[in-house]
């Protein structure tokens, strides 16, 4: 379990934006054991999970707190997170840019098994997985802009409430996996299963790099 939270612009910090930045990042392996084979038989089962939040905060006493700014703001989708998405493929869009979301929730499980005349004991797995998530904007009736501090804690709590609200976009699929000692490399075949209006889905082969992967 990791969490990493930022604070910028309040009290003494002095900047030109103010906001507290926190995400919370959970994942777990468990070892299946197979009848028949001694000992361990490489077939595992992991599972993750990600979560964030940006609250606005105000600049100075006498000030309303200010509205994100895209740069700040979560993005999620790819082939490192919510497979079977285009790389910030979820969330908010201004037209066909991504502008990105105050709050989200992914998930993610996949199965890994060793590939026949490979053996267990190489880094190379065959994946079967399930992940999806939510990005969501601070709810807001004018998205730029100041927000009283009474605004901002109530369209925080329907925010969070929104999340549950319905389906995540989900997607499923398989791949192979080889786990380097530098960084992890993913070839995933993905399928799109719930695509909410305006996110952009990839149905088809997907390649990732990177280190944490959902």
């Amino acid at each position: 379990m990791k969490t990493v939270s930022e604070l910028a612009g309040w009290g003494p910090l002095q900047g030109d934006v103010a906001f507290f930045k926190t995400e919370l990042e959970q994942s777990s392996a468990i070892p299946i054991p197979i009848p028949g084979i001694e000992g361990e038989s490489g077939v595992s089962l992991t599972s993750g999970f990600r979560a964030g939040l940006l609250y606005p905060l105000a600049l100075s006493p006498n000030a309303n707190p200010e509205m994100s700014r895209i740069n700040d703001r979560f993005q999620l989708g790819g082939p490192t997170d919510v497979r079977g998405f285009r790389l910030s493929g979820l969330g908010p869009r201004d037209g066909p840019d991504a502008v990105g979301g105050d709050v989200y929730a992914a998930a993610g499980a996949s199965l890994l098994l060793p590939l026949p005349r490979v053996g267990k004991e190489k880094p190379l797995r065959f994946q079967a997985f399930v992940n999806g998530g939510r990005l969501l904007a601070l709810q807001n009736p004018q998205r730029e802009g100041a927000m009283t501090g009474d605004e901002v804690r109530q369209g925080m709590k329907d925010t969070i409430a929104e999340l549950g609200n319905g389906l995540p976009s989900m997607s499923a699929g398989v791949g192979l996996v080889y786990a380097h000692p530098v960084a992890r490399f993913e070839l995933n075949f993905s399928l799109p299963l719930v695509l909410r209006k305006g996110e952009e889905g990839r149905k088809g082969l997907q390649f990732g790099i990177g280190i944490n992967f959902l």
